[in-house]
């Protein structure tokens, strides 16, 4: 099993920038992808973007060129670079980690003010 445990969220103006770290404990050998996602009040929560173990990325069309995804494998950390922050990027951010089953963080609260 692996734990997950998010922070860096907070509460920043539009345009501005900022970067969320997950880190991962248990076992961590184990892990495979790992992935950010959101959730927004009253929506479904959605992918913003996914890593392999090799350094594959795959981003959500609404974040391509704002966020980046990046981790580190020996640290056990993965990280979301996020660039130019608009309202609409508010939301609970969760880490997500595959390692044989899916495991969650309990998420950080990123809130981006017009």
């Amino acid at each position: 099993q692996v734990q997950l445990v998010e922070s860096g969220g907070g509460l920043v103006h539009a345009g501005e920038s900022l970067r969320l770290s997950c880190a991962a404990s248990g076992s961590t050998s184990s892990i495979g992808s790992m992935g950010w996602y959101r959730q927004a009040p009253g929506k479904q929560r959605e992918s913003v973007a996914t890593i392999t173990s090799g350094g594959s990325t795959n981003y959500a069309v609404s974040v391509k060129g704002r966020f980046t995804i990046s981790r580190d494998n020996a640290k056990s950390m993965v990280y979301l670079q996020m660039n130019s922050l608009k309202p609409e990027d508010t939301a609970v951010y969760y880490c997500r980690a595959w390692s044989g089953v899916w495991s969650w963080g309990q998420g950080t609260q990123v809130t981006v003010s017009s």
